[in-house]
């Protein structure tokens, strides 16, 4: 009887958030139910990847492998850009849409392109719908993604905690938990982080199926989400994507702490930028001019 008034329990609340399940994408109970990521213990975590990697076989019909890789102990990332060697090409784009499993029919990527007169620095004067051939002999480029901040406002401006800093720098979010809301994106002054408006729209074939849950699993519909430093590569020893795409050899990325590392170098050794210093963001992406 107990388990018979169980299973009734659980098919009332089913049938009690069906109208919301039509406005949120159509979430299950188990969904809706499910902790916050840093409240799970390693075996709810499984039953969580599993669940996903079934959602997404079933809904694009693509067999992938979810995983939760956490922080590497005594890692602390940090990016670097030349911006002497930048020519706009937006290679680094196409490969964070690539990579991340963004949505095809909007081209959303976690990056963007500035084209901005040789000289200024007036962010509002820039063009990141330019098309025409790169590099402009007047111009040069400044790409702009999340900038990973030791004091993010992003964070502080979360009213559910979906989104946190994690011990190596990298800001993440739990897409599970997150409700839309966009507080975080009218908090981040480098406009790093997305909206799905849609659900996603990819090919089968065109899925990247090493994922991670905190990273480039496909997202749902109604969530903000964010670029992670491809924390699914980098914290098993790969570069991030849009570094490899790069043509030009402009991005430097590494860990901090490692005085070897060439992140380290340039730091050390650059008259390093930060965009919007004055903000106190405290950012771990640095921008440089060779000399």
């Amino acid at each position: 009887m107990a388990a018979g008034g169980a299973t009734f329990g659980a098919a009332a609340v089913q049938q009690a958030l069906a109208p919301l399940a039509e406005l949120s994408g159509g979430f299950t109970l188990d969904e809706f139910l499910q902790r916050h990521y840093k409240q799970l213990s390693r075996e709810d975590m499984e039953e969580v990847l599993d669940r996903l990697e079934r959602k997404t076989l079933e809904e694009y019909d693509r067999e992938v492998q979810i995983e939760d890789i956490r922080p590497i102990p005594g890692v602390q990332f940090g990016y670097a850009l030349n911006l002497s060697l930048c020519i706009g090409c937006r290679k680094c784009v196409e490969a964070c849409h690539k990579e991340n499993n963004h949505d095809r029919a909007t081209y959303n990527s976690y990056i963007r392109v500035l084209e901005m007169e040789k000289g200024g620095n007036d962010l509002e004067e820039s063009s990141v719908t330019y098309d025409h051939v790169v590099p402009q002999r007047k111009k040069f480029y400044m790409p702009v993604q999340c900038h990973q901040c030791d004091n993010p406002p992003c964070v502080k401006a979360c009213i559910t905690k979906a989104t946190w800093k994690e011990a190596d720098g990298i800001v993440v979010v739990d897409y599970n938990w997150c409700i839309g809301c966009r507080y975080c994106i009218s908090a981040c002054p480098y406009e790093a982080r997305r909206f799905n408006w849609t659900k996603p729209e990819i090919p089968a074939e065109e899925i990247n199926p090493g994922q991670s849950y905190l990273t480039n699993r496909v997202r749902p519909v109604g969530v903000v989400e964010k670029c992670t430093f491809c924390a699914h590569r980098t914290r098993v020893g790969r570069l991030p994507a849009c570094l490899e795409a790069c043509p030009t050899g402009s991005r430097v990325f590494g860990n901090m702490l490692d005085p070897k590392s060439e992140i380290r170098w340039v730091l050390e050794n650059k008259r390093v930028y930060i965009l919007k210093a004055e903000l106190g963001t405290l950012p771990r992406f640095f921008y440089f001019f060779d000399e």
